[in-house]
Formats: C-alpha cells, sequence, structure tokens
C-alpha cells in the first residue's frame, strides 16, 4: 500500500500507523512529496510545480518506477488529494482509497475559487493569502518551523504535539525546492500563477470532479479546524464504489498522526469493502 503525507507535515505523520500495518501483513510503501525529504528535480530547468496535478502524476510515476501494478491508497492533505487524483482518473491502478476530508482535491474551477468559506476558516487559512506576498515566501524560507508550528496548532486544537514531534518533521523541510514547491501550490490553488503544462490534461480532467469508482473509507476529525467535519453526505455523490465514512473523536488534521489506530482500522476496513 501507499501513504501520502501533507503540509507541514512528513512521512513522520504514519510513524504509529506502519508499524499496525506492517503487523497486518502489509508492504507499506512511504514516498516523500516533491520538494520534501530526499527528493531533487534531475533538471535546473524543470518547473518547481506544487500543484496537485502534478503530485498526482508523481504518485503514478512512483508507482512505474517500482513496477507497482495496484496499491491501496491511504493519505490526508496534499497526499490525500495526490491519491485522490490517481484513484479518479487510473482506478485500475487503486485497490482502495482512505482520504480524510472525503475528497480532498481543490475544484480549480475560477467560480469554485472566489467562492468565500466562513470568516473563520478563512483565518485558518490565513498562510493561503500570505504566501501570495513576498513577505509569505520569506517567512517561509526563514522559518519554516515555525511555520508548521502554527499550522498544526491552528489545524488541531486538541493534538498536544511534542517538540520532538515537530523536529522530526521538520528536518524534511531543508530540501533546496521546499520553499519554491510550497508557495506555487498555495499560489497555483488560488489561480494567481499559472501550472505546469505537462500536467494540463489532469487539471482539465479534475475539473469535472470525476467519482471514485473503488472502495473508498473517508475521515473526518472531529476537532479538525481546517477542514470542519461532516457527515459525508455533501461528496457522496463523488465514490460511485463502495464508501464508508467516519467521524473521528480528537483528531484534528493530521488525522494519521493524532490517531494512528482509527486510520489503521480504516485502511483494513477498505480492504474488506473491496
Amino acid at each position: 500500500m501507499i501513504l501520502c503525507h501533507g503540509w507541514p507535515y512528513s512521512p513522520d505523520s504514519y510513524r504509529e500507523v506502519v508499524p499496525r500495518l506492517v503487523r497486518q501483513g502489509f508492504h507499506v510503501y512511504l514516498p516523500y512529496l516533491r520538494g520534501f525529504g530526499a527528493t531533487r528535480f534531475l533538471s535546473d530547468d524543470t518547473f518547481r510545480s506544487g500543484e496537485q496535478a502534478a503530485l498526482g502524476a508523481d504518485v503514478l510515476a512512483f508507482m512505474d518506477a517500482l513496477k507497482i501494478r495496484r496499491a491501496v491508497f491511504g493519505g490526508f492533505d496534499w497526499g490525500g488529494g495526490a491519491l485522490t487524483i490517481v484513484a479518479a482518473l487510473w482506478p485500475e491502478r487503486c485497490d482502495g482509497l482512505v482520504a480524510v476530508n472525503s475528497y480532498p482535491v481543490t475544484n480549480l474551477d475560477p467560480s469554485a475559487v472566489v467562492q468565500p468559506n466562513t470568516p473563520e476558516l478563512e483565518s485558518v487559512h490565513f498562510y493561503f493569502y500570505w504566501f501570495l506576498t513576498p513577505n509569505g515566501e520569506s517567512g517561509l524560507g526563514k522559518n519554516p518551523k515555525e511555520v508548521a508550528r502554527t499550522v498544526w496548532t491552528r489545524n488541531s486544537p486538541e493534538w498536544h504535539y511534542s517538540e520532538d514531534d515537530l523536529d522530526r518533521a521538520a528536518q524534511f523541510f531543508s530540501n533546496p525546492d521546499y520553499v519554491n514547491v510550497v508557495i506555487h501550490n498555495y499560489r497555483r490553488r488560488l489561480l494567481q500563477v499559472p501550472g505546469d503544462p505537462r500536467y494540463a490534461d489532469i487539471v482539465a480532467r479534475m475539473l469535472t470532479m470525476p467519482p471514485i469508482p473503488v472502495p473508498a473509507v473517508t475521515l473526518d476529525g472531529l476537532a479538525d479546524a481546517s477542514f470542519p467535519a461532516t457527515d459525508g453526505m455533501s461528496t457522496a455523490a463523488l465514490f460511485t464504489g463502495p464508501r464508508v465514512h467516519h467521524q473521528v473523536p480528537h483528531a484534528g488534521h493530521n488525522l494519521p498522526q493524532e490517531q494512528p489506530k482509527a486510520f489503521a482500522d480504516a485502511i483494513r476496513e477498505v480492504r474488506r469493502l473491496g
């Protein structure tokens, strides 16, 4: 199976999930997203895109490189979006999807992008707008760990993470392309910059919000301040295969790290749905 992390998180989000899955007989792959950890672009001329279409294409390329024909997917935040794209557009590669926040793909239709959330929720997403500015880009470059601390605290008000937790994640932010990838992700999702033309076809196909035909278990944290929990009904039409939705008590946005048992249980459940 393939697990993908989000921002500003790291593969360490699955620190307590992976052992549970391995004990159940799963072979687990836990890649870095581009711009994190040891990832490197092969050319200085490559567009440092952080857009969700690029992340989805990376998952597919990762599977092809390792000759992984099919896998169960599990992810949240950026990683959940990347895996959802592959499950929607290439369902023959996915045996089942576990996704936090149901269908975590940003709708890039201009009419959707301009729709505001509540003022309270927009304030939690302050970095969406801060990163549109040179000040935000400079701030992320100078203080990536402290930016992460602020986002973690706001996204997950019930999560009592340790300094060691934050330090383990922050080591993955020292990648030379980290800032460029992150800044592009947030500027692109608000349609303030162009995307990488190589992924234009994926972007176009995802504008239709294609449904997920594979078995799915979706999770919402009841303490997620970034994407408040739902009963799953608003996204029901986006799942045409078997789908179960759960609300997870005391879980914020980084659900696998905050409630690892619930996430691992969801992986086992999606296998049974198939």
